[in-house]
């Protein structure tokens, strides 16, 4: 897939976004922008460099700007994405907290929040422990598509599984444990994720995420990606990736074996047959980026 999306030409460069009133700290690993009481937000991950602790906050627009939003919840999570299930705000992120047995080691697990808007939101459930990258799409039918990311015995470094149910009163960190995997989609040495889906026209969920892999001295190399999920085959299809690092300007990283990392955020449609990708860049920036409409998103959300 990286050498097919080498071969293409006319790419458009990215851009950073700019956050300000944050301290020393760094702003990465965003949203797409979103209407909440018709004014346009990001969620973003906020950290020192030097930690993996950090808060979601929510920014809007100040000039060439992002500031925070002032009366606007903050969460202690990692990695923000949202949804709208039953007219309802779904908002999530990974929570993270010391292991009960390892020093200086880190444990984790999605979790959930619903709500009218952001200021009501409220947490109603959460995911297996170990598990990042869950996320949910409305249905046509009104029930509710699950992605998941098991690790381990089940998963290996990390593939994606996918299950359904009919109200979020059903998420529960057993279904999404018993969520069988996709067909085969990511080889052993590599993994992914879904990062945000999308009810296409047809009945099948568009999904944008992620695809990664060690390379030989241990450095990560991170790319979004795009793919359509066929739910009756039960499997992942028409794969590609949509960005590299090479596609943004240069800029910060965490540390030097995350400087090839874009971590898929959200897009946003632009009603011309283009999308822009918002992305995370080198666990240390976030950048977005004008490209082609991959699937036409059902109502233009």
């Amino acid at each position: 897939m990286l050498e097919q999306y080498k071969k293409k030409s006319l790419r458009n460069q990215g851009e950073k976004l700019h956050f300000t009133s944050v301290g020393e700290r760094d702003v990465y690993n965003i949203t797409a922008p979103f209407k909440d009481y018709n004014e346009e937000v990001i969620a973003g991950r906020v950290e020192p460099r030097d930690s993996e602790y950090s808060e979601v906050k929510f920014f809007k627009k100040d000039g060439g700007h992002w500031i925070p939003r002032e009366g606007s919840p903050t969460f202690e999570l990692q990695d923000p994405f949202l949804t709208n299930i039953h007219d309802q705000l779904v908002f999530g992120g990974v929570e993270v907290s010391p292991h009960p047995n390892k020093q200086s080691a880190l444990i984790w697990k999605t979790v959930f929040y619903k709500g009218g808007s952001i200021n009501e939101l409220q947490r109603f459930a959460e995911g297996p422990q170990g598990m990042k990258d869950i996320r949910l799409v409305e249905l046509s039918d009104q029930r509710i598509g699950i992605c998941t990311r098991p690790q381990g015995d089940k998963g290996g470094r990390g593939k994606i599984g996918y299950t359904e149910i009919d109200s979020l009163d059903q998420l529960t960190a057993d279904v999404i444990e018993e969520a069988p995997l996709l067909q085969e989609h990511f080889i052993d040495e590599e993994w992914g994720g879904a990062n945000e889906l999308y009810l296409l026209d047809n009945g099948q969920i568009g999904m944008l995420g992620h695809i990664a892999r060690f390379d030989e001295t241990g450095n990560r190399h991170y790319y979004p990606i795009t793919c359509v999920l066929d739910r009756e085959g039960m499997r992942l299809k028409d794969m590609k990736i949509i960005a590299t690092r090479n596609d943004f300007p240069d800029g910060e990283a965490k540390r030097n074996d995350l400087v090839d990392v874009l971590f898929s955020g959200g897009l946003l449609q632009l009603g011309n047959g283009e999308v822009e990708l918002y992305v995370g860049v080198s666990d240390a920036e976030a950048h977005r980026i004008r490209i082609p409409d991959p699937f036409q998103i059902k109502g233009g959300e």
